[in-house]
């Protein structure tokens, strides 16, 4: 179960920045350079990484470092 502070792949770009504004660079580092997309309001972070062809296991180890971040910070 996730907890209130952690992000998962279904928020969109925006909602996990606002949340951890490390995370752009922690996605650039994936590969992912969608922070500044015009679709980062309305798509999902799994969407764009499908979008930029990466597997469930790269989504995955995504969102353990983004909430890896999180949980450092508190």
């Amino acid at each position: 179960m996730a907890k209130k502070d952690e992000v998962n792949s279904g928020m969109n770009f925006v909602e996990v920045m606002q949340k951890c504004p490390e995370a752009g660079e922690i996605m650039m580092k994936h590969g992912l350079h969608c922070v500044g997309c015009a679709m980062a309001h309305a798509e999902s972070i799994e969407e764009g990484c499908r979008g930029h062809g990466m597997s469930d296991e790269d989504i995955e180890r995504l969102m353990d470092d983004i909430n890896a971040t999180i949980k450092k910070k508190k």
